[in-house]
C-alpha cells in the first residue's frame, strides 16, 4: 500500500488518543507515521479507557462510547483503517468472551464480529487492519486475581489476542500482531522505565516502535 497522500482513521483507546507521550499532537504512534510516510491525514478516534465489547448500561460518558458506537462517528472517506483495542476489556475485568459464533456486542467476540462487519460493509474495498493489545507489566497477577476471586470475566490478556486474531482471519482481515512480534517487552519492568514508564502506555519512544512496526506492515499490504 502507497502511504503518501492517505488519509487514515485510527480508532483506538487511550494509547491511540496519546496518553503516555509528551504531546498528543504530535507524538502518538498515527502522528509518527504521518510524518514519515506523508500521509494527509491521520484521523484520532482514540478515547481512553473504552472497549471493543460493549457495556450493559451506555451513558454519555465517553468512557462508555464502546468501539463500535465511536465508529458510526467516523469519517467515511478513508483510504484505510487502523483498529487498535482490546486492552482495556482484559484490563477492566468486566468484559465477558463470549465464544466465537456471538454476534451479540456485549461480549468480546460479539463485539469484535459487530466492528468488522460495520467496518467492511462502510469501506468497501478499503484495507483494513487490527492490532492485537501489547503486553502490559501486571498482566499475570491482574489475571491471577481476578481468578483468586472468582471472577466469571476471569481471561489472560493472550485470549483476549487470540480472539482478535481468530475474528480478523474470519473475515481475512490483516492483523499486526503487537503481543507476539512488537518487540515491546511490556512485562519486564526494566524494559518499561524507558519505554512504557505505567506499565500500560508506550511512551514517545514507544510510539516510535509501534509506528515502525506499523508502517511496515501497511506498505506490505
Amino acid at each position: 500500500m502507497e502511504l503518501k497522500g492517505k488519509k487514515i482513521n485510527f480508532l483506538g483507546d487511550s494509547i491511540t488518543e496519546g496518553h503516555g507521550t509528551s504531546d498528543w499532537g504530535t507524538k502518538p504512534y498515527h502522528q509518527v507515521l504521518k510524518a514519515r510516510a506523508g500521509l494527509a491525514e491521520a484521523r484520532n478516534y482514540g478515547k481512553g479507557g473504552t472497549k471493543i465489547a460493549r457495556l450493559p448500561v451506555i451513558t454519555d460518558n465517553p468512557f462508555d462510547q464502546d468501539f463500535n458506537l465511536r465508529a458510526l462517528d467516523m469519517d467515511t472517506d478513508a483510504d484505510a483503517i487502523v483498529v487498535f483495542g482490546g486492552t482495556n476489556d482484559f484490563g477492566h475485568g468486566t468484559i465477558p468472551m463470549g465464544e466465537m459464533s456471538d454476534r451479540d456486542p456485549h461480549t468480546f467476540y460479539g463485539g469484535l464480529h459487530t466492528l468488522c462487519q460495520y467496518l467492511i460493509k462502510t469501506y468497501i474495498d478499503k484495507p483494513i487492519v487490527f492490532m492485537t493489545p501489547l503486553h502490559r507489566l501486571n498482566e499475570i497477577m491482574d489475571y491471577n486475581n481476578r481468578v483468586a476471586e472468582n471472577n466469571p470475566c476471569a481471561r489472560p490478556l493472550v485470549d483476549f489476542v487470540q480472539a482478535i486474531r481468530e475474528v480478523c482471519e474470519f473475515y481475512s482481515i490483516p492483523v499486526l500482531d503487537l503481543y507476539r512480534e512488537g518487540g515491546m517487552y511490556g512485562q519486564l519492568w526494566t524494559w518499561c522505565e524507558r519505554h512504557m514508564p505505567d506499565g500500560l502506555h508506550p511512551s514517545d519512544s514507544g510510539h516510535e516502535m509501534i509506528a515502525n512496526k506499523l508502517q511496515k506492515f501497511l506498505e506490505n499490504l
